[in-house]
């Protein structure tokens, strides 16, 4: 892996530092207003942080898992909403690099190197009003209409949640064929082409407001013949890629482990400023205060091992541990998650008013880290997969014992 900004010896992005002091600086703005940040953009182009897991041979970073969600960390310390974009547009590149990948060559290698030349970002654009998510199942709405001389389609259909919609350079639109039995499939939609497709400002959510996850509307875009991927039939869906849902799961949760890190650095920093009258030193003498971020030390510390190691063994692990790595991944997603969500819960308990002020970052730290939840696999159906792979591989002769107690 060969990731300038990546020290490999301490295993830290020093020269992230910066980067990650501008974003926090424009955060709350960005939050206030709903606005999309491209000037953080414009900053990760020439950090290059997009291009991170672009393969080397292209000119890329190169960069694994394990850089990746170091990286994220980071901007999710500074904002989570930059960070969640990047997550999603890394995945992205992760996809179309990956051994398993259905993208056709040349719109794979076009996609990876225009992202070389500026902040061309890109996401999947999957979740529809009728549809909800398509990880719960169901045919899209969304219509590729063919053309008659069979140059390409005209797309048209709405998508919601489409996070980063104002910066996108490419939409990977999730839809079907206007076929009598339709074909499902991905279309890309170069934004370059600012015709057939508009914005619709829908985002008003709790947290991370500045991803502008607003409505993407397509009223005849232009999606050309060999820039559509894997057409199949409905009841043909493409074969699971645990690889890939490792990727996801951990990036995702990697974005939300930064927000704990950052209501941390908050908290350490007020309670040594903060001094009652009353008491004439800061509150971090205390022994109460102490125990209580020694509880949200362990939380992020914890977490924090569990994303690296997870990461690290899914890129370098042997084939027997990058499976066992890739089953834990939701798991650790649940797990990361949840903690980061206690943690902050916890600052803004052990502070009071001052956590809730919108006067404070920890008051948008909070809004931020509850969206955790909403983001696939969704804890349900992590927990019901973890369940039932602990039931399949349950042994009988083991409850036997128990059962035959409760009947004396």
């Amino acid at each position: 892996m060969s990731v300038g900004f990546l020290d490999r010896r301490t295993q830290t992005v020093p020269e992230l530092a910066p980067v990650v002091a501008a974003l926090a600086a424009e955060a709350a703005r960005h939050d206030a207003d709903g606005s999309f940040p491209h000037e953080a953009f414009e900053l990760l182009s020439r950090h290059r942080v997009l291009d991170l897991v672009v393969p080397a041979e292209l000119g890329g970073g190169g960069g694994g898992l394990e850089a990746a969600v170091r990286v994220l960390v980071e901007l999710g310390r500074g904002d989570p909403s930059v960070a969640l974009v990047t997550a999603l547009h890394l995945l992205q590149h992760a996809t179309m690099a990956a051994p398993t990948s259905t993208w056709p060559v040349a719109l794979r290698e076009r996609l990876q190197r225009s992202v070389l030349q500026g902040p061309a970002l890109v996401n999947a654009l999957r979740v529809e009003p009728e549809l909800g998510t398509p990880a719960r199942g169901g045919l899209p709405a969304t219509v590729a209409e063919r053309l008659d001389d069979g140059t390409g389609y005209r797309l048209r259909g709405r998508k919601i949640y489409s996070t980063g919609a104002p910066g996108l350079r490419w939409f990977v639109v999730y839809g079907r064929t206007d076929d009598a039995e339709p074909l499902v499939g991905q279309f890309v939609v170069d934004a370059a082409d600012r015709t057939g497709w508009h914005i619709e400002r829908t985002w008003n959510h709790l947290g991370m407001r500045a991803t502008a996850s607003d409505d993407i509307v397509f009223d005849g875009a232009y999606v050309a013949a060999d820039a559509v991927i894997d057409l199949r039939r409905a009841d043909d869906p493409p074969p699971y890629d645990a690889a890939l849902m490792g990727w996801n799961a951990l990036l995702i949760a990697a974005t939300y482990h930064g927000v704990a890190v950052a209501a941390r650095d908050w908290l350490t920093a007020y309670l040594h400023r903060r001094i009652p009258s009353g008491l004439g030193r800061p509150l971090a003498t205390l022994s109460r205060f102490q125990e209580a971020v020694g509880r949200i030390e362990a939380r992020v510390r914890t977490s924090n091992r569990l994303l690296i190691d997870t990461a690290r063994r899914i890129d370098t692990g042997d084939d027997g541990e990058r499976a066992e790595a890739l089953v834990d991944a939701p798991v650790v997603k649940l797990a990361v998650t949840s903690a980061a969500i206690d943690a902050v819960s916890e600052a803004i308990a052990l502070v009071g008013n001052p956590g809730l002020s919108r006067d404070n970052d920890l008051e948008r730290h909070l809004r931020n880290v509850l969206c955790s939840r909403i983001h696939t696999p969704q804890d349900d159906m992590i927990l019901t997969g973890a369940g039932r792979t602990a039931l399949e591989h349950a042994s009988v002769d083991h409850a036997e014992p128990a059962r035959t107690r409760s009947v004396r």
